[in-house]
């Protein structure tokens, strides 16, 4: 499993219209190939910054497989004019299981 991590700044008082686009959104990236889950956290000291959290089963399910798609192209005309800059994206693996000893 592979967790895509990113972080967005979006406009000052483009807050609302982002979270309501969001929850449009969320059903593309939900539906595609190798997806497992996802959040969007919102910042408590900054309150416009957010972080997605995305699960996927491989790497290629997100940097092919959803980036590459006519999917992405709507998630884009969605999202992305709402973000400051570019959303900074990196992917992480686990290194030790979720369970307590």
């Amino acid at each position: 499993m592979v967790l895509e991590v990113a972080l967005l700044d979006v406009k000052q008082g483009q807050q609302q219209a982002f979270e309501a686009a969001f929850t449009e959104a969320q059903s593309i990236i939900s539906g595609m190939s190798g997806y497992l889950s996802h959040q969007l956290q919102k910042c408590i000291e900054k309150d416009n910054r957010y972080v997605l959290l995305v699960n996927w089963e491989t790497l290629a399910d997100h940097q092919v497989g959803f980036r590459q798609s006519a999917e992405y192209l709507q998630w884009r005309d969605l999202l992305h004019h709402f973000y400051e800059t570019f959303p900074e994206v990196e992917h992480f693996t686990a290194l030790y299981p979720n369970e307590v000893a």
